[in-house]
């Protein structure tokens, strides 16, 4: 069976990019275009990791995690966020909301995937 992931990014030429890095090998992707959308999408669905975006519109990724990590069904689902910001103080705005990853853009395939193996439950 296939490990699903959702991408969670405002950008839809982003989400394409990492939905066929993801689909290639061999991973089910579901995208989201911000954390309320993600959560909306979300519902009861079983979910091996989760990918999303800092800065978005509506309910940006730390804010998303925050409420993603509050759901039962989600509280051990492993996190990456992917994003521009590189700052200290995010990244550990990002963890303590429950991320486990942190990937600067722009990001090679290889070095997703890479994360991608490491977390995926």
């Amino acid at each position: 069976m296939s490990k699903t992931i959702m991408i969670v990014d405002d950008s839809a030429s982003l989400r394409q990019v990492v939905s066929m890095t993801l689909k290639g090998a061999g991973y089910e992707v579901i995208e989201a275009c911000d954390g309320r959308d993600a959560l909306a999408k979300l519902k009861g669905q079983r979910v091996h990791l989760v990918i999303s975006d800092v800065n978005m519109p509506n309910l940006d990724g730390i804010g998303f995690v925050q409420e993603l990590k509050k759901d039962p069904s989600y509280k051990f689902t492993p996190v990456i966020m992917l994003t521009t910001e590189a700052q200290e103080a995010r990244k550990q705005e990002g963890q303590a909301a429950g991320a486990r990853a942190w990937v600067v853009k722009p990001f090679q395939p290889q070095q997703m995937l890479g994360a991608v193996a490491k977390l995926v439950m």
